[in-house]
């Protein structure tokens, strides 16, 4: 099996060119980076002990920045690269004040790249987030000799049907982690079934919060924000807008002044779904660029990266996208620090434990249509925020988590 994925792998290399240049025309790629998923640096490497971290995108990327602050205070790591492969994770790290660390897009898994990305940074030791298994790259680790610590690990039961029809293949990629750190419990299960041989459960690490202050979004949108009633529906998805425009609509009938802030998954989609919004007659404001707001605006439609935070800093109801449709959710654990009573839809497949928890304690709630949506908000516009009490719930855990992964990966 593994001959035919290095034989696959090649395959998608000889049509990279391609699939570059369409994902430039879609506005997926740095037109002034993409080379590095070839195996080209730009940048250097210094001296020393290098830790290398890789997450697909955003979500990933937000839950190692805690680690990596903590590596950034280590004297003996003299830099932190981090990979990712999405343009809008490398926004993330941009908008971060980092000293010792790096950005670098993941290379394709090929052998001959893998090994060239691997001679080039020189990692000391490498850690894989959620569900980032590249054989190649762990192969070639495995034969230098190199540290792999998979963090957060997370196998959903899609993703275990998938490696286990290929029981072999998966146990001989599997068995190359050092410690596999599981995101939960039914993950925890998965990757030991994988031929993961050393795997623990410390708790999930998207708990944890950066030290890093989060600046308020501008004074003159704070202002309209709190003269408004208003409520936040972020990573959404295709489809997803529609629905948040009728609520948007229905609510109005009660609430003249409701405000719908849309910060959709990938805004790539801006221009359809501005579309969508203007067919039901309703007044979109974008975040950029920045005009004067009209008094008039229904939808301010948050196209650009890297604020996601400041709008939960600032608008406490929030309905979180992909679970309208079968994506599996996004993580709420965001939003929550920030005290946000989150809304989802009934598929939430990917973060099935998290939900739970919050479920429990009162700090989300699941909307199965429409009609429960608009009345949950309407609830939530009348009551008073519970926000200080959930920021206090979530800290503490996040603190524990963190200092035992620390601990872990560190023995």
């Amino acid at each position: 099996m593994f001959i035919v994925y290095k034989i696959l792998i090649n395959i998608v290399l000889v049509f990279s060119p391609l699939i570059v240049l369409i994902r430039l025309i879609k506005g997926k790629e740095d037109i002034n980076r993409f080379q590095e998923k070839l195996g080209f640096f730009k940048k250097k490497k210094k001296n020393g002990n290098l830790v290398w971290l890789h997450g697909a995108s955003v979500g990933e990327i937000q839950s190692i920045i805690p680690l990596v602050e903590k590596f950034e205070k280590d004297i003996k790591i003299k830099q932190i690269l981090i990979t990712s492969n999405t343009l809008s994770s490398s926004f993330i790290i941009k908008n971060i004040k980092l000293k010792k660390t790096i950005h670098q897009y993941f290379p394709i898994d090929c052998n001959f790249i893998s090994k060239k990305f691997l001679n080039y940074w020189k990692p000391t030791k490498v850690f894989f987030v959620d569900s980032e298994i590249w054989p190649n790259t762990l192969n070639n680790l495995y034969n230098k000799n190199i540290p792999i610590i998979l963090l957060n690990g997370r196998i959903t039961k899609k993703t275990f049907r998938k490696w286990v029809f290929f029981s072999s293949f998966s146990k001989l990629i599997f068995s190359k982690f050092d410690l596999c750190l599981s995101s939960s419990y039914e993950s925890k299960r998965y990757l030991k079934k994988l031929g993961a041989k050393k795997v623990k459960f410390i708790g999930n690490l998207k708990f944890s919060q950066s030290e890093n202050k989060e600046n308020n979004l501008d004074k003159r949108l704070i202002k309209l924000i709190n003269s408004r009633n208003t409520w936040c529906a972020s990573s959404t998805h295709h489809n997803e807008e529609k629905f948040c425009g009728y609520t948007h609509l229905n609510l109005k009938k009660k609430y003249k002044n409701i405000l719908t802030i849309i910060i959709p998954r990938h805004i790539n989609r801006t221009d359809f779904i501005i579309s969508e919004l203007k067919k039901m007659n309703l007044k979109v404001h974008l975040d950029f660029p920045k005009k004067k707001i009209d008094s008039k605006t229904d939808i301010y439609l948050v196209n650009s990266y890297g604020k996601t935070k400041k709008f939960y800093k600032a608008c406490k109801n929030v309905f979180l996208g992909g679970s309208l449709i079968n994506h599996g959710g996004q993580n709420p654990l965001e939003a929550a620090r920030y005290g946000c009573e989150i809304l989802h839809g009934p598929n939430v497949s990917n973060f099935t434990e998290i939900y739970k928890f919050l479920n429990e304690r009162k700090i989300s709630f699941k909307v199965s249509n429409q009609f429960q949506l608009e009345k949950k908000l309407e609830k939530n516009l009348r009551k008073k925020n519970q926000s200080k009490k959930i920021i206090n719930n979530l800290k503490f855990i996040g603190i524990d988590i963190l200092k035992k992964t620390y601990k872990e990966i560190y023995k």
